[in-house]
C-alpha cells in the first residue's frame, strides 16, 4: 500500500483572497470549508471507513470494519453504521460517538485547514472526480416541489431523520458522505482542476479498505483554478442558460446541485440548522454542510438501481400483488437469476417490470396501464400499502444484484428486482416533475460509496 501526505502552508494572500470573493460564493450556495484532516501520523487505511448507510443487512461487514481497525484512531469511531439503529445500546453508541469526536478534538489527532479539495476515486480501473465544498443549507429544502438552488432528488423520508438529528445535535464534528451533483455537459467545474492536479499539494493518497479502491486528494490553492471554479458554476446557475438549457418558461427557479447520496444525511443537517438557527445566529459553521460535488456527466459515474427485500413475510407475494393490482398485473417464471435480471433489463415498452425473488425461485412481474411514471414508483407505492397491513416485517434498501437475490431467496423474505434509470435523465426528470420516488437510483454499488476522510466543525463549543 502507498501511503502519502502533503499538508501546505497557507499564505496570508491566498486567505485574504477567499475571504474577499466570500460575497460572490454566497450567491452560488456555496462556501470554501475549514477541514479537518487526520494527522500524518494515522493510518489513512484505517482512519477511512465507507458510508454508514451501506451494508445495512451485513453485520458481518461491519464486524470485519472493526476488527481491520482495532484500537487505531478511525472514523468508525466517529459514526453510526445503520446497521446498528434500533438496537439496545443505541444511546450509547451515540453517547461514544460524541466522546471520541471532542477526543479527537482535543488530542492533536486532526488538524485544520481551509480550502477546497480535489478528490479522485479510483474503483474497477475507472476514476471518479469530485471537489469538496461546503453548501449552504439557507439554499436547500428538501420538501416536495422545492425551487431553491439545492435540492433533493428523492422523496425525504421523515421517520428516518430522528435518528441521525440525535447523533448530529450534539456532534462538534460532521463527516460527510454526501454526494451532490451539477450538470455540467462541458466539464467546467471539474475538469479544469482535473488538467492542472499535478500542480496541487497532494493531501492523502492510500488504497482504501475491503479492496474499495483508491482515494488521492488535493487542495486547490490555485487563485486561477478557484476563479474557474466560481465562474463554471456561475454560468450553470445564470437563469437564462439554466430555462435554454432544459426548455424552461423564463424565470424557473435554477437548480445548481442535485443530491446524488446522503439525500438523509443532507436533510438531517437542514433539519439541525432550522432548528437551531434563531438561537446561534446566522454566521454559525452549522448553516454549512460539507460535500463532495461531482458532475452527472463524469464517465466513471455510474447509476445503479436500488433493490428491495422484505423481511418477517407472512402473505403470499403473489397474491398480494394481486390483490393490489388486480388484472394489470400478471407473472412469468424465470430459469435463472440471470434471465430474470436480462429480462427486466431489456424491458421497453409502457409495461413496468420488475423481478420477485423468494425461496421458491425467481419470477418476472409485469404491471399493466401503471399509474406512475417509473417502475420503481409503481413498485414503492405497493410496497408501503403492504407495509401497512403489518404482515411484514422491515424493509431494507440493497445495492447489488447478487445482493438481493440471495437475501431474498432466504426463507422468509423477498426480494425485488428492479433496473436502473439513465443519469442523464436525472435534472430534467427533477426540474421538471419533483423528487423521484425514495431510492430510486444509487451512484455505484455498495463498495463504490463514499469513504469518510475528512471533518468539519459544526459547533463553536
Amino acid at each position: 500500500m502507498t501511503v502519502k501526505f502533503f499538508i501546505p502552508f497557507w499564505y496570508n494572500s491566498i486567505i485574504l483572497y477567499m475571504r474577499s470573493i466570500m460575497k460572490n460564493i454566497s450567491e452560488l450556495g456555496l462556501q470554501i470549508p475549514e477541514i479537518l484532516l487526520p494527522a500524518s501520523s494515522i493510518d489513512p487505511q484505517k482512519w477511512s471507513v465507507i458510508a454508514c448507510d451501506q451494508y445495512t443487512s451485513q453485520p458481518e461487514y461491519w464486524q470485519k470494519v472493526e476488527q481491520f481497525v482495532g484500537a487505531s484512531p478511525s472514523t468508525l469511531n466517529l459514526v453510526f453504521p445503520e446497521v446498528f439503529l434500533g438496537k439496545a445500546d443505541e444511546n450509547q453508541r451515540i453517547e461514544k460517538i460524541h466522546r471520541s469526536m471532542v477526543d479527537y478534538l482535543h488530542s492533536g489527532l486532526l488538524e485544520s485547514r481551509e480550502g477546497m479539495i480535489y478528490v479522485e476515486r479510483t474503483i474497477n480501473g475507472k476514476t471518479r472526480r469530485g471537489l469538496m465544498v461546503a453548501l449552504d443549507l439557507e439554499k436547500y429544502d428538501f420538501n416536495k416541489g422545492s425551487q431553491t438552488l439545492v435540492r433533493a432528488t428523492e422523496g425525504t423520508i421523515l421517520d428516518r431523520l430522528p435518528p441521525r438529528m440525535k447523533i448530529r445535535e450534539k456532534a462538534p464534528l460532521e463527516l460527510p458522505h454526501i454526494l451532490m451533483l451539477i450538470d455540467d455537459p462541458e466539464d467546467t467545474v471539474i475538469g479544469g482542476i482535473e488538467n492542472m492536479k499535478n500542480s496541487l499539494p497532494l493531501v492523502y493518497d492510500f488504497d482504501l479498505m475491503q479492496s474499495s479502491g483508491h482515494l488521492t486528494g488535493r487542495f486547490v490553492n490555485d487563485q486561477k483554478l478557484e476563479k474557474l471554479v466560481f465562474q463554471g458554476l456561475t454560468s450553470l446557475a445564470n437563469p437564462e442558460t439554466f430555462a435554454q438549457k432544459y426548455n424552461l418558461p423564463k424565470g424557473t427557479p435554477v437548480l445548481l446541485y442535485a443530491s446524488g447520496d446522503g439525500n438523509h444525511s443532507l436533510a438531517t443537517a437542514k433539519a439541525i440548522w432550522e432548528k437551531i438557527k434563531n438561537s446561534v445566529g446566522m454566521d454559525h459553521p452549522a448553516r454549512y454542510a460539507l460535500v463532495e460535488i461531482e458532475n452527472v456527466h463524469d464517465k466513471a459515474l455510474e447509476f445503479e438501481p436500488i433493490h428491495r427485500v422484505l423481511f418477517e413475510v407472512r402473505n403470499d407475494p403473489i397474491e398480494m400483488l394481486k390483490k393490489h393490482f388486480g388484472k394489470d398485473v400478471t407473472f412469468s417464471t424465470a430459469g435463472s437469476s440471470t434471465e430474470m435480471i436480462n429480462t427486466v433489463k431489456s424491458a421497453q415498452g409502457a409495461e413496468h417490470l420488475f423481478g420477485l425473488i423468494t425461496s421458491s425461485g425467481c419470477q418476472i412481474v409485469s404491471i399493466h396501464n401503471p399509474k406512475l411514471n417509473l417502475p420503481v414508483g409503481t413498485l414503492q407505492e405497493f410496497l408501503d400499502d403492504w407495509i401497512k397491513t403489518g404482515t411484514s416485517g422491515q424493509i431494507d434498501y440493497v445495492h447489488g444484484d447478487e445482493t438481493v437475490c440471495s437475501l431474498g431467496a432466504k426463507e422468509h423474505n423477498v426480494g425485488f428486482y428492479l433496473a436502473g434509470m439513465h443519469k442523464s435523465e436525472l435534472f430534467r426528470t427533477v426540474i421538471k416533475d419533483g423528487s423521484l420516488p425514495r431510492k430510486t437510483f444509487s451512484m455505484g454499488e455498495a463498495h463504490e460509496k463514499r469513504f469518510y476522510f475528512e471533518a468539519r466543525r459544526i459547533s463553536l463549543e
